[in-house]
């Protein structure tokens, strides 16, 4: 027995680099001891019976060690599996069947063979499993296990799980990040592709946030640690992903169902064999090539594939609601800033009234722009570009109302219309500012110059969503926004979407919510943080541009890592392509096991042959839903 469990022993060592739990490699271990010792007793049970003949008893007994030994955990397995009625263990019940029939039958050696072959053929199956694990365990090697951590002392090669909020950390081209962190020092780009899908790197300097799992290119930078290595975003995307492997779906419960007949239906098929061919052979064979291992993997393999394929594009599917409800979804709601638009502001136009330019209303703008923070200011800047303007001004902001600017006796102001008025000027048309966004006047040297106009600007593949939304057959969107009214039918205008709610408090957009789903499933899409309710209380919530924010990795069911508005249609017919490729299988498993179990009951297939020979649907059911990872990343599925 020493022997056996050091024969066991070696043989894991060969498999060391699958990182398997202490549990599995304790199953593994048992399993290849138990298979040596019965396979021990056949060879002593047949050296037995050809040195002596004449003592078949004893080699009937040492047979029956090598049954019991093998086939106690079959059985074992099979009754708690017939007792709850388990159809995950439909294979050990046949199985069981059909080793007691052999044993009673006096085919000891084929008692032995077919559970000793059994566990050959699963335990590389299993083999084939691992490399599914083979791929998140790559992915745990993007974030980096080592930092060079900048101390009093010079630089310091520390591991990634040593580093604590507040340090920093140099960072050199071609080296993965270890932690999320802000940049302190320096510029460069990363390559963030693990985490949003995105293939062009993101450019980053003092002040950007930079994550776990992403490769720094080129230049070399600071980083101050913002998240510690076990709560990182990458770190929670990963164990996402390995839950994500247990997802059952419950769409697909008609092969459970199903599974509840197939066990009688075999043995009566094997029985009628039995009965009819007069042959418990073949009897035996129809059990063994029964064994629904196929079937096990109808829904498990294609909702692998989809999960890879959507990790690639930075789609991150958190549950069973994938396949169970998003492919019956008929309405799609989308919050407008964050969402639909970048919610980012820009100058969308201006009104002039005694400036005789857009370039000289900009110019007096950034004068006292220039030196505030405001989203408005920094808009009104970044449309300035080579536009020169006057520095210098002491400037002073007024909370809600705009900004006042004084140099040498001069004033400009900058704000709202009604601030504007309050202090005795006269803008010309007390409608002509009324637009979707922002409007600010600029008054300069007591003269007022005009009226710059913002808006938050539409995503720019935001129309071509919508449209592939339609032609997916989804033909209800909905805009749900706090903003005016205005603002909300400039982006209906712009994109396409069919019915828009505007001046929405959040209570407000969470019954918008519950009262359309009362017609129809429904799709909520929105940034994670402000949309929580809504993404919470709709069939499916997906939230966007999640990467770095625990808050939208929660929320929702599925969290898009970047900004892309087309992934949504491509998840919604990623989730309609991987329920159909499931049915498909379903078809192909019990197709397969029929035509098996025909071959079986007139002696075509053996039951040895049929231990091997049962995993043929297994097999075309893996390369069926192979196809779903065969496909170009824009490909139309």
């Amino acid at each position: 027995m020493e022997n056996l469990t050091n024969t066991a022993a070696h043989m894991l060592e060969d498999f060391q680099h699958d990182e398997l739990t202490q549990g599995e490699k304790s199953k593994l271990s048992r399993e290849i001891v138990t298979a040596l010792i019965a396979l021990t007793c056949l060879a002593a049970g047949l050296l037995f019976r050809l040195l002596s003949p004449g003592q078949a008893a004893v080699a009937g007994l040492i047979y029956s060690v090598g049954v019991l030994v093998e086939g106690v955990p079959l059985l074992a397995t099979a009754v708690q599996g017939f007792l709850r009625r388990d159809v995950a263990n439909a294979m050990e019940i046949l199985v069981t069947i059909a080793v007691l029939a052999c044993y009673i039958t006096g085919q000891h050696e084929l008692a032995i063979l077919i559970p000793v072959v059994l566990s050959v053929v699963h335990f590389l199956e299993e083999r084939s499993i691992m490399g599914g694990r083979d791929a998140i365990e790559g992915l745990k090697k993007m974030q980096a296990s080592t930092a060079v951590l900048e101390t009093p002392q010079g630089e310091a090669t520390v591991r990634a799980e040593e580093l604590k909020k507040g340090q920093v950390i140099i960072v050199r081209p071609g080296m993965a990040l270890p932690i999320d962190g802000c940049v302190v020092f320096g510029n460069s780009n990363i390559d963030q592709k693990s985490l949003t899908g995105e293939p062009l790197p993101a450019a980053v300097s003092v002040g950007d946030m930079v994550y776990a799992g992403t490769t720094n290119l080129d230049g070399v930078i600071k980083v101050r640690v913002e998240k510690e290595y076990q709560d990182t975003s990458f770190t929670k995307i990963v164990d996402l992903l390995e839950e994500a492997q247990k997802i059952t779906v419950p769409e697909i419960r008609v092969v459970d169902r199903f599974m509840h007949y197939y066990i009688p239906f075999s043995l009566t098929v094997a029985a009628l064999t039995a009965l009819l061919s007069r042959n418990i052979s073949y009897a035996i064979a129809v059990l063994v090539v029964s064994c629904p291992c196929g079937h096990m993997l109808v829904s498990s393999a294609p909702m692998i594939a989809a999960l890879a394929v959507a990790t690639k594009r930075g789609i991150l599917i958190k549950n069973s609601k994938f396949v169970e409800q998003l492919t019956n979804i008929e309405t799609v709601i989308f919050d407008k800033t964050g969402t639909i638009t970048k919610g980012e502001l820009s100058v969308s136009g201006c009104l002039l009234q005694e400036a005789e330019s857009q370039e000289e209303l900009l110019s007096w703008g950034g004068s006292v722009a220039s030196s505030s923070t405001h989203p408005i200011s920094r808009s009104l800047m970044a449309a300035l570009g080579d536009i020169p303007y006057e520095d210098g001004f002491e400037t002073r902001e007024i909370v809600g109302s705009g900004l006042v600017g004084a140099k040498d006796g001069r004033e400009v102001l900058f704000g709202s219309r009604h601030w504007i008025e309050s202090l005795g000027y006269r803008p010309e048309d007390a409608q002509m500012d009324a637009g979707g966004g922002p409007a600010n006047w600029v008054v300069a040297e007591g003269r007022v110059m005009g009226c710059l106009l913002f808006d938050d600007t539409v995503r720019p593949e935001a129309a071509e969503m919508v449209a592939l939304l339609r032609r997916e057959g989804i033909e209800k969107t909905v805009l749900l926004t706090g903003d005016r009214e205005r603002s909300a039918q400039t982006v209906q205008e712009q994109t396409g979407i069919g019915q828009v709610f505007a001046q929405l408090l959040p209570e407000e957009k969470l019954e918008h919510v519950r009262a359309l789903r009362q017609e129809a499933p429904v799709l909520a899409v929105g940034d994670g943080i402000n949309d929580a309710l809504a993404l919470a209380e709709a069939d499916v919530g997906i939230a966007m541009g999640s990467m770095g924010s625990d808050v939208a990795i929660q929320s929702a069911d599925i969290a898009l890592m970047n900004n892309d508005l087309t992934n949504i249609p491509f998840v919604i017919a990623l989730a309609r392509h991987t329920k159909l490729v499931m049915y498909q299988n379903i078809g192909i498993a019990f197709s397969v096991s029929l035509v098996m179990m025909v071959l079986a009951a007139v002696g075509i297939i053996p039951a040895l042959a049929g231990a091997f020979l049962h995993n043929i649907g297994a097999f075309i059911i893996l390369i069926n839903s192979s196809r779903i990872l065969r496909r170009r990343e824009k490909e139309e599925i």
